[in-house]
């Protein structure tokens, strides 16, 4: 758990390799929880918040330094189709970043020594569809409606008192830009990831352009890719380092493939934590993993890093 004498997560990046957890939903889904509705594993911010500080708490006890928030498909108008009013939904909100801070009390009451950081999901509109276009982008917004649509729940958020915003699973570099017009000036720092398609977002931009957005903002500490194959992740580390001088994130899924239609995952998993070697060398440190990446991938990618 972070303390006045921890260091900030960017200095620990400007130290060496930071370790984040897995994907939220495959391990509450693994703890028995059905997840197929459109708030996905938010609704169990309302239901079963204690599954969520458990999911939380078994990638601290792996190896994990860094929790991402179960606020991922959480937003205003996502609560607002389910009839919860403004209210209720920034306590829930805040209580994404609660949960987390519990999970990193706890594990440091089990024995964990080491710095836990707490990191505030915000994904992408697409995300609030629950229709797949988070893979797609492009939805027919400007960067000024897509800023309205982020900025409450940024602000929100932020107010929580995380340690960064993830600004995550990004497709669209329009949407990058709204984004970073939405924490400018809150003084949270935050991290920014595309889901890419080779060396490009899914929306279709070069990665060059996309990351270059992110160059000279102060609030980034760190810029990435997460969500995506596993085999993008090494030239969009190089891009990310080399266009933005930052510290990289890089937490790809498996390697199965979404059926958006079917809501199943396809095909067989391609993720090893032999991988993340070279991407540290490429420049990442930040590192990690997103859909169908448990608890036992991130130990194996934890003592691996150790061990490199």
């Amino acid at each position: 758990m972070t303390s006045d004498t921890s260091p900030s997560l960017a200095d620990a990046l400007a130290a060496g390799t930071v370790v984040l957890d897995g994907g939220m939903s495959n391990q509450l889904e693994s703890a028995g929880h059905d997840l197929s509705d459109e708030l996905w594993s938010a609704r169990l911010l309302a239901e079963r918040p204690e599954a969520v500080t458990e999911a939380h708490l078994a990638y601290f006890r792996a190896g994990a330094s860094v929790a991402i928030t179960a606020s991922y498909q959480a937003t205003f108008e996502g609560f607002g189709k389910r009839g919860i009013g403004r209210a209720e939904a920034a306590r829930l909100l805040a209580r994404s970043v609660d949960l987390a801070r519990t999970a990193a009390r706890r594990a440091a009451d089990a024995g964990v020594r080491r710095p836990l950081w707490v990191a505030a999901s915000v994904g992408p509109y697409g995300a609030m569809l629950a229709d797949g276009s988070e893979y797609r982008g492009r939805y027919g917004l400007g960067v000024a409606e897509l800023e309205r649509f982020h900025r409450p729940r940024i602000e929100t958020l932020a107010a929580a008192a995380p340690d960064v915003l993830a600004l995550e699973t990004v497709p669209d570099a329009d949407e990058a830009a709204a984004l970073l017009r939405a924490v400018r000036g809150l003084g949270v720092p935050a991290w920014l990831t595309y889901t890419v398609d080779g060396r490009r977002t899914r929306a279709g931009q070069p990665l060059e352009e996309a990351f270059a957005l992110a160059a000279d903002a102060e609030e980034v500490i760190a810029v990435g890719v997460n969500c995506c194959a596993p085999g993008d992740v090494g030239p969009a580390v190089e891009i990310a380092a080399r266009v933005t001088g930052k510290p990289v994130v890089a937490y790809p899924n498996s390697g199965e493939g979404w059926d958006a239609g079917a809501r199943a995952w396809r095909g067989g998993a391609t993720f090893g934590a032999a991988q993340v070697t070279a991407w540290r060398e490429a420049g990442a440190r930040l590192i990690g993993g997103c859909c169908r990446v448990g608890p036992e991938s991130i130990g194996e990618i934890a003592r691996t890093l150790d061990a490199a």
